[in-house]
């Protein structure tokens, strides 16, 4: 399965020369339809939808700076979609002389009352400018609103920042009827174009525009004109189980590769990895800080120092480097990387925890890499040429005794070999500044399992009691050992506050290591079920996986990531004794998902007067595709369903 089918990457060209026939666009004028509009009958649940934006970009060669017109008609169905008449227009500033500007301004609300359509126009005094260091905030709020108020705003922004030409989302929060997009770029600036989102285009449309923009000298420019528009387009609405949003957001982004001055002064932007190789390892917070020599018989103890099995003593310094050294939540990769800074403060950003790793590791003769990579909240990393901006995190690749480990020491409850679960980005870009650098897949190498073992009986006062194994592996024992072991105490109370029918005692947890790969831990319990009469209706099912449903959406339109593979084994006994028999069971169950990435199996069976129930389900993928996502949502519901519903009745003898 292809891991990143959301990116598509249009490399400018002239050769298609023609617009075909203009089609009929929805007008920016407010009519008495969009008023009289009550819901969106392909998204009921909207609560506001864009009825019309455009955007035209273009450089205006009386200031060579970049000009974007932008027009906006909403319709607001209730007080939810009120939020989407305050607007946000970010504006970047370098300096004095280097700013992003914005003019024009203007901004309706229109109502109607009765047969009669009333406007209430914004104020310039209601505008206001919110600065920050590198950047300010342009604000307005659309006035008179009610619910099913339309409006409609416009206005310039003029950019002297060319670098990035200017992007458009096609998609947002709430539906859009249509969307266009209009960019005028001259030829002296060659940008590589990535449609982002999987959408296709309603219209794509490309042309040159002769002798567009003139410069000194009487040197001119010809215009690579593009008309973009989609159409009847969906809300983005966030769920659980996936990357960044900016993985998969409908949209328009562009990257400078290289500008060519009117006198034929060619400047390159975009580089090769060789070049980026080159450059990263002169480079101060990187190259230079991995290249510094460490007197490690001052920092390691001799313990270490004297060990000579490779992979005893790489664990021995990944845990030195845990204990000693504390991650200050921050990630950086071009500020503030200093392994000097770090042995005398004892805290740092990833970087340089991670650098300082490798320099032990590499002093002690462990082969190590540098890994850049781009957490999952950052979104993915452009593959088809280097874009460092688009890295925030640094890990390390270790080889030893022919096995590879990509390691990462913010974490004390991290597994050797095992990554944060932020990294599971599906693949990284390792640095080799002798050999080259390369892309590698990030995997997880452990298993990630949930395993319950419950038995069960009656004691001599006919009360049920019993006791629960459970182990945890991978990711699912992390998870537990954050809970766990900064506070036992705690969670014992929220064991047993999450256990309304139990009574739990001699609660156990059988690993001392925070940085085991299991978490397995064994107590005893008392089961009070509600009062029946003299029969007993029990469900097995005392702990629970999931207690809903996380997909909810009627259609997901960007993958499902779980960012690992897991599985899950729940076992039940049951001795009846002399005094109760089954008189109702359960049904047994089978769903499999599509292509052998799934199965649920559930069965109970009665055996020498006692009960065992088995379940056991399965991901047997990290990440599936949009178009499995009914047969997920329904998969996710018979594990909820089963869980839920599913009941012994006990009759007394």
């Amino acid at each position: 399965m292809s891991k990143n089918l959301f990116t598509v990457v249009l490399f400018l060209t002239f050769s298609i020369l023609t617009f075909s026939q203009p089609s009929e666009e929805p007008i920016f004028r407010v009519s008495l339809s969009d008023l009289k509009m009550t819901s969106y009958p392909k998204d009921s649940t909207a609560n506001a939808i864009v009825l019309y934006e455009f955007g035209n970009s273009f450089v205006d060669e009386n200031d060579y700076k970049l000009h974007t017109e932008e027009k906006y008609k909403i319709k607001i169905f209730n007080k939810e979609g009120f939020e989407n008449a305050t607007i946000t227009i970010p504006l970047r500033e370098k300096d004095n002389n280097s700013f992003d500007k914005i003019e024009n301004i203007v901004a309706t609300t229109y109502n109607l009352e009765g047969e009669k359509v009333t406007t209430t126009k914004l104020n310039k005094e209601n505008i206001y400018k919110e600065k920050h260091e590198y950047y300010s905030l342009v604000k307005f709020t659309l006035p008179n609103l009610r619910e099913g108020s339309v409006i409609t705003y416009s206005y310039t922004t003029i950019t002297p920042f060319m670098f990035n030409y200017k992007s458009w989302d096609f998609q947002s929060s709430i539906p859009k009827l249509y969307s266009e997009y209009c960019a005028s770029i001259p030829g002296n600036w060659d940008y590589n174009i990535k449609l982002i989102g999987g959408k296709k285009l309603f219209i794509n449309e490309t042309k040159v525009k002769k002798e567009c923009l003139r410069g000194g000298n009487g040197g001119v420019a010809h215009c690579f004109d593009a008309k973009y528009a989609m159409k009847d387009i969906p809300a983005f609405i966030e769920e659980n189980h996936m990357t960044s949003k900016s993985n998969y957001l409908a949209r328009i982004e562009y990257e400078l590769k290289s500008f060519t001055q009117f006198n034929g002064v060619k400047e390159s932007f975009t580089k090769t990895w060789e070049d980026v190789d080159k450059e990263l390892k002169k480079e101060k917070t990187i190259g230079r800080q991995l290249a510094k020599s460490i007197k490690i018989e001052e920092i390691l103890p001799t313990t270490i120092l004297n060990e000579t099995e490779p992979l005893t003593k790489a664990k021995s310094i990944y845990r030195f480097v845990q204990e000693n050294y504390t991650w200050n939540e921050e990630f950086r990769i071009f500020r503030d990387v200093s392994v000097k800074d770090l042995i005398q403060e004892k805290s740092g950003n990833a970087t340089v925890i991670n650098i300082l790793l490798k320099i032990l590791l590499e002093e002690t003769g462990i082969k190590t890499n540098p890994v850049l990579l781009s957490t999952r909240g950052n979104g993915f990393s452009t593959k088809l040429f280097p874009v460092i901006s688009e890295f925030n995190y640094l890990i390390v690749q270790s080889t030893i005794n022919n096995k590879t480990f990509l390691l990462d020491a913010t974490d004390p409850f991290l597994s050797f070999g095992d990554l944060p679960f932020r990294c599971l980005n599906q693949y990284a870009r390792l640095l080799d500044f002798k050999n080259g650098s390369k892309w590698i897949e990030i995997e997880p190498q452990s298993l990630s399992r949930v395993m319950y073992d419950v038995e069960m009986n009656f004691d001599e006062d006919q009360k049920l009691v019993g006791k629960v194994k459970s182990k945890r592996t991978g990711y699912h024992a992390l998870k537990y050992k954050k809970a766990y072991y900064p506070n036992p105490a705690e969670y014992k109370e929220n064991l047993t506050n999450n256990a309304p029918y139990l009574e739990i005692m001699d609660h156990t947890v059988t690993e001392d290591d925070v940085r085991a790969q299991d978490f397995s831990e064994v107590y005893k319990f008392e089961y009070h079920p509600e009062n029946t009469g003299e029969n007993i209706y029990l469900n097995p099912f005392f702990v629970k996986f999931f207690n809903e449903n996380p997909f909810k959406l009627q259609e997901r339109t960007y993958p499902i990531d779980f960012g690992y593979k897991d599985d899950y084994i729940y076992i039940f006994k049951l001795n009846l004794g002399e005094k109760y028999t089954v008189a109702e069971k359960p049904k047994d169950f089978r769903l499999a998902l599509p292509s052998n990435t799934g199965e649920i199996g559930f069965s109970t069976k009665i055996m020498n007067n006692s009960v065992v129930i088995v379940m056991k389900f399965d991901f047997k993928s990290a990440m599936y595709s949009a178009e499995f996502y009914p047969y997920l949502k329904e998969y996710m519901g018979k594990i909820v369903d089963i869980q839920k519903n599913s009941l012994l009745l006990l009759k007394k003898i």
